[in-house]
């Protein structure tokens, strides 16, 4: 029965029993991270290889007769730029491929608007309190950086698995002082949808009341997929070229759960303008990237059949984990009808949303019980759900057995935290 239809004295009932199983999980003393989308160590060892791609006898000059060993190459070398040019169906002349982390290179480009402007545009910091507007849920730290430098942030909800984009065009189209969006437009952290392409045509054909507007487009799981057919995303910064906004965007991507996150590749593509102006400015910065881990990198991936042959190995590590995840919240939380959760296709996260009122009690209850979640609310600009409803799900660390139990304990701790809410109002 679900809980809504259940009586007081089947509700107290029901917690009664809820409680006693809640208090044998806390003589368990376990201790379960799940804060965090990291990858396991399984997965860390499929490109251990890599590190055996170059050596004291290889030969270190790149095709085009860059010395991988020396300076130059601030915007990456050829091969590094033409593989993910072709994976991102771009031209090498759009592609900048840098260090190990995108977010530092997100960073920057808002950093250097902020400072300097954006193709000789007034600095943002110059022109009053500007703002982004922030798809949510969504990647916390895109909301960390705006909020770093006190960029006013404007929640946009999602209607039926997409962006608002009725919102979004009234926002962008009448008001100057909006810069940005945050869109993680594939495998989404952390709901897990993917952008129609409606939905990026209309990015495409949004007409900013201010020059200096850009969409921060984080393609972090652009290969990321877990089951079956992948699905496709598609090209913004085409679309953005046929409806006369090539500057319009900036599309970053990552090696970071492909390779190694802390020693991976970043980069990010977008129109020739842009890419030229940032190649100005990181020559400024610095001497060049690790042309070295770009080189290794891309002789890993061809040697291990290519791309997507690597994401398939991931897949198989990740597949049980989301499997388990998925069936432990139907076996759990089906039947009482207080949550629901994202199954998604592919990336790192699945999303989980309580009755409102619940979530940051839910998290307080799990860490008690040995259980550490993402804190509610993280997923929200300042860290504010106004429902209070939403956690964020990171299945990809923990082993399959680490995963159930700490579903079992999530669900109590849902259940529990319902029923106080029902008991209340009724």
């Amino acid at each position: 029965m679900r809980y809504i239809e259940m009586s007081r004295a089947e509700l107290l009932k029901e917690q009664e029993a809820l409680l006693s199983k809640y208090g044998q999980y806390k003589e368990m003393d376990l201790q379960l991270n799940m804060t965090r989308g990291i990858p396991s160590k399984e997965q860390l060892e499929l490109s251990m290889p890599m590190l055996d791609t170059i050596n004291s006898t290889s030969n270190l000059v790149t095709k085009d007769g860059t010395d991988l060993r020396n300076y130059g190459g601030v915007d990456g070398i050829s091969e590094a730029k033409k593989f993910f040019a072709d994976i991102l169906d771009v031209s090498t002349e759009e592609i900048i491929v840098g260090g190990n982390s995108s977010l530092t290179m997100m960073f920057d480009t808002i950093s250097s608007a902020m400072g300097h402007g954006l193709l000789g545009g007034t600095p943002w910091a110059n022109q009053g309190k500007v703002k982004f507007l922030c798809p949510c849920p969504g990647y916390d730290r895109h909301f960390s950086i705006t909020n770093y430098f006190g960029i006013e942030m404007i929640p946009i909800e999602y209607i039926d698995g997409q962006p608002d984009m009725d919102t979004i065009e009234k926002l962008v189209n009448s008001d100057e002082k909006v810069k940005g969006i945050w869109c993680v437009p594939k495998y989404s952290n952390p709901t897990g949808i993917t952008y129609s392409d409606e939905t990026v045509r209309r990015f495409a054909r949004l007409r900013p009341a201010a020059e200096d507007f850009r969409i921060f487009w984080d393609n972090a799981y652009f290969v990321h997929n877990l089951f079956g057919e992948d699905t496709k995303l598609l090209n913004l910064l085409e679309e953005c070229k046929k409806e006369g906004n090539p500057n319009m965007v900036y599309m970053y991507f990552s090696t970071s759960k492909i390779t190694f996150p802390g020693a991976g590749l970043a980069g990010m593509a977008t129109s020739v303008t842009n890419a030229e102006a940032i190649k100005k400015r990181i020559a400024v910065q610095s001497i060049g990237p690790d042309k070295i881990n770009q080189y290794r990198h891309i002789a890993f991936i061809n040697n291990s059949g290519g791309i997507y042959a690597q994401m398939e190995r991931h897949s198989e590590i990740l597949r049980p984990r989301f499997t388990a995840v998925a069936k432990a919240l139907d076996e759990n939380l089906t039947q009482s009808g207080v949550a629901s959760w994202s199954n998604p296709n592919g990336g790192y996260f699945v999303n989980f949303n309580a009755m409102i009122g619940c979530a940051k009690k839910i998290v307080s209850m799990c860490k008690e019980a040995g259980v550490v979640l993402t804190n509610a609310g993280a997923s929200f600009p300042y860290g504010n759900d106004p429902e209070d409803k939403n956690i964020r799900i990171a299945p990809t660390s923990p082993s399959v057995e680490e995963l159930i139990k700490a579903i079992e304990i999530l669900a109590v701790c849902t259940k529990l935290t319902a029923i106080e809410q029902l008991l209340k109002n009724s």
